[in-house]
């Protein structure tokens, strides 16, 4: 199976416009969701789940988007997932950048990062502001015998991988890096 995006390349640089906060303070979030595309899905596949994980969020912050403090380097990451996509007709091939809206980071800022998962709507990167560490974000696409994800309402993306966990036929990733730092990573 493959999984590819011709919003950025693989290990590529995400743009700014599928991200919720870009740089500069005063650049509005687009936070669109990007393209993505599959093929060579297994046979039996009835679904694909999509989960798009930020494997670099620095945990212990306690000033998160706020300014005059530099997120520390040294802060071990945790990981946030950013978009959770479960029911996919495997025969639709790709989704299409900006198709299912911009804009929606939900319940997270909140307090409550629950919502994150369990809808259609795409969260794009959002680090602090005063963070200046490159941020990976994993695309992860799951090809399922499920004819239906097995949960309604909200849902984590912990509650879908172990949803999922004995029904993946096969499973593809890709990559993006993203730093409100508009220099290369």
């Amino acid at each position: 199976m493959k999984v590819f995006s011709s919003t950025f390349d693989d290990q590529g640089r995400l743009p700014g416009r599928v991200a919720h906060r870009r740089a500069g303070r005063d650049a509005p979030p687009v936070n669109r969701n990007p393209h993505v595309a599959w093929s060579d899905v297994p046979e039996g596949t009835r679904s694909l789940v999509l989960v798009a994980v930020d494997v670099g969020i620095p945990t212990g912050f306690d000033e998160p988007h706020r300014s005059g403090r530099d997120v520390p380097a040294d802060l071990p990451p945790q990981e946030f997932p950013h978009w959770v996509l479960v029911d996919i007709d495997p025969r639709i091939g790709e989704i299409a950048e900006g198709a299912l809206g911009e804009g929606d980071h939900r319940g997270f800022f909140a307090g409550d990062p629950a919502p994150a998962g369990g809808r259609s709507g795409t969260d794009g990167p959002c680090p602090p502001g005063d963070d200046g560490l490159v941020h990976r974000c994993v695309f992860l696409l799951y090809a399922t015998d499920l004819e239906r994800f097995p949960l309604d309402g909200t849902f984590s993306a912990a509650d879908v991988l172990e949803a999922i966990d004995r029904h993946v036929l096969g499973e593809a990733s890709f990559t993006g890096h993203y730093a409100l730092d508009p220099s290369p990573a």
